[in-house]
């Protein structure tokens, strides 16, 4: 530009800038004098001397600088703008536009003419709306900081709560794709059990554009499930929904110490009250399904020497069971010797929890007593925890624990919730151990007294002695098979009148006569009862008792009951078919009483697949109802388990029945082979 730009000003009145709207301001020679201001010029800066160096009546910050421009622009010819610079001036910082260009006056000197327009207000909006957008990203930063340090994943749907944008954290978390999980797709990694819940809580939010809070359990990346607290916020403009910004945070370990308690807390007050250990046992393991498991098993060790009952390692009792809704429950009570490779066996002796998975419904074998095996296969179990509880320094309980389906397995830190929960309750359980202990002893003498029936080919006899758990003492209920000279077995079972050790010891003499006496002559039941009654005689205190006696005799090919009952409950005979019916036509008096006639005995033809049973009162007496009732349900049970093998038959009777558990029950059954 050059000289191109210089305007020659001869004759040029620069009073006809006076009511320009920009602000005008004319110097001249090489110190810039200043010559000419119009209005708006001096409204802008002041007044300034006509003569004096433009340059130097600005700020001292500045100075230098616009004296530099001047030169530059005075020296080149070429213009300079300033857009939106700080002017000085009294009051605050201000900001002007300017432009200066060169000038020649008449006279040939030149000269800077200077135009300005103010735009301070510009500039303090441009800078308010900077600040507050600064303010809005540091605020924003603030949020996601704090985001991410107190929730796991962010999440944002739209108003009809589908989810709307991509959230890597969420695919983080879960393992799950963004096809996935838009739109609802998000609900398939809530845990089954909580889905419905879920999907409720949410819709409701949804509906009322309330605040949503929900917990539930989501699938993580590792395919493990975690207890996640999750939020949703409405975002609203103008009163309309536009969108839902929200957080899952992974709640996990607060859920597990609140949901420890509060089964701690559970177990405490089922058996805060309770002084029997099975009714214990049946309150803990009430507490532990389904919240742990989907199945519990509890049992005695009834026999830690495997002295008793052919030297099998481990003699125990199932005294209490549970099962979630749904599944079918074992029944309470049964009795089984088992093996020393048994999980059960293996957890006792080591004192440590043993825990196996395995595919649903096919456990192998010899992970449980026979009961709690067939019932992982019934249920599809897919795991088992074998938690022996140490009470006192020994192992008197152990619990067998299965989880089933697509639950999983009972995790570490479950075990160490059940380990917490027994130790809390060992004070109740020693308390209640130290009676079941003397009644152990009791129950071990009793079994010393009543021989394992007899293994026979085809035949098949089982017995089972329930003693009661509400008392100490061993009682006169007993029973007794063995092989009589003549090849033909012979099963027995009575009951002496009292509940103490003085009952016990005349049952172990009663007992002992009565074998001696069947031994001696192979004659019908009847006489040998009558000569029984007559030997009672010599004992040296009055004593009554029942007793009913039986040979299982073959003739033809088919087998008959020669039996006989005195003062006793009534066989039941139940066929293959379930059909059952007491054998009544042969009753006699007690025995301790005097009988002239004597016993009379009486044949029965036993159907092949039939099952003869042979019982104590305990089993059918309850107290204020009449004696018909309790046979009629036990002909009922008894019908219904006909099929069953004979040791489960035994046992299910026990189970199955409400009894008082005021008196002992013994059982003992017969079987026969089905028709070939």
């Amino acid at each position: 530009m050059g000289d191109e730009c210089d305007r020659e000003t001869s004759g040029l009145s620069f009073d006809v800038l006076d009511p320009a709207p920009v602000g005008v301001a004319v110097t001249r020679g090489a110190n810039h004098q200043l010559v000419y201001t119009n209005a708006t010029y001096r409204a802008q800066f002041g007044e300034r001397p006509i003569g004096s160096p433009l340059p130097k009546l600005f700020a001292d910050d500045y100075r230098q600088h616009y004296r530099e421009l001047f030169d530059q622009v005075y020296a080149t010819g070429e213009p300079v703008v300033l857009t939106a610079a700080p002017a000085s001036t009294d009051e605050d910082d201000r900001f002007f536009t300017s432009s200066l260009s060169r000038l020649s006056f008449r006279v040939g000197e030149r000269g800077v003419l200077v135009v300005t327009m103010e735009v301070t207000d510009q500039i303090t909006v441009a800078q308010q709306v900077q600040a507050l957008a600064n303010e809005r990203s540091h605020i924003l930063r603030r949020y996601q900081s704090l985001m991410q340090v107190s929730a796991q994943i962010f999440w944002v749907a739209g108003p009809t709560g589908d989810v709307i944008e991509h959230s890597a954290s969420w695919e983080r978390v879960t393992g799950q794709p963004w096809e996935d999980y838009q739109g609802r797709g998000w609900l398939k990694m809530v845990h089954p059990d909580d889905r419905e819940a879920t999907v409720a809580s949410w819709e409701n939010a949804v509906a009322t554009m309330d605040v949503w809070e929900h917990a539930s359990r989501l699938r993580t990346a590792d395919g493990s499930y975690r207890h996640f607290e999750i939020k949703g916020v409405p975002i609203k403009e103008h009163g309309r929904l536009v969108e839902w910004v929200g957080t899952c945070a992974d709640v996990e370990q607060q859920w597990q110490e609140q949901r420890a308690q509060q089964l701690l807390d559970r177990a405490a007050a089922a058996t805060a009250d309770l002084t029997n250990l099975e009714e214990m046992l049946g309150a803990v393991a009430a507490v532990i399904v389904p919240e742990i498991a989907d199945g519990c098993g509890v049992h005695l060790v009834t026999d830690l020497t495997g002295e008793q009952h052919g030297g099998a390692p481990f003699v125990v009792e199932r005294v209490a069971t549970a099962a979630r809704p749904g599944l079918h429950r074992l029944p309470p009570y049964s009795e089984e010797r088992l093996p020393p490779d048994n999980a059960l066996v293996q957890a006792a002796r080591r004192r440590r929890p043993l825990a196996r998975r395995f595919p649903p419904g096919c456990p192998p074998p010899g992970l449980a007593p026979s009961w709690s095996q067939q019932w992982m296969v019934a249920n599809k179990a897919n795991s088992v925890l074998v938690l022996p509880v140490v009470v006192d320094g020994v192992v008197p309980v152990v619990v067998t624990l299965m989880t089933c389906g697509d639950r999983p397995p009972i995790s570490r830190t479950d075990a160490a919730l059940l380990s917490r929960m027994f130790d809390h309750a060992h004070d109740a359980l020693s308390s209640a151990i130290r009676f079941q202990r003397t009644h152990q002893i009791a129950l071990a003498l009793q079994h010393s007294l009543l021989a394992a029936p007899p293994r026979l080919a085809g035949l098949r006899i089982e017995a089972r002695y329930r003693a009661s758990p509400a008392a100490a003492e061993i009682g006169g209920d007993w029973y007794d098979s063995f092989i009589l000279p003549d090849g033909v077995p012979v099963m027995a079972i009575g009951d002496v009148a009292g509940h103490d050790l003085g009952a016990a010891v005349t049952m172990s003499q009663l007992r002992n006569m009565l074998r001696a006496l069947a031994m001696d002559r192979c004659e019908p039941p009847g006489e040998i009862l009558t000569r029984l009654n007559i030997a009672m005689g010599s004992l040296s205190y009055e004593v009554t008792a029942t007793c009913a006696l039986a040979r299982i005799e073959e003739y033809g090919g088919r087998h008959q009951l020669n039996y006989a009952v005195a003062g006793h409950p009534p066989p039941l005979l139940v066929t293959e078919d379930g059909t059952g019916r007491f054998l009544e036509s042969c009753v006699n008096p007690l025995l301790g009483i005097p009988n002239e006639g004597g016993c009379r005995s009486t044949v029965e033809p036993l159907p092949p697949g039939s099952t003869v049973l042979f019982y104590t009162d305990g089993l059918i007496e309850r107290p204020g109802e009449n004696l018909d009732d309790g046979l009629e349900r036990l002909r009922l049970l008894a019908g219904s388990l006909a099929r069953c093998p004979v040791e489960r038959f035994c046992d299910q009777v026990l189970s199955g029945l409400p009894t008082t558990g005021l008196d002992d029950i013994a059982v003992i059954a017969l079987r026969l082979p089905p028709d070939r």
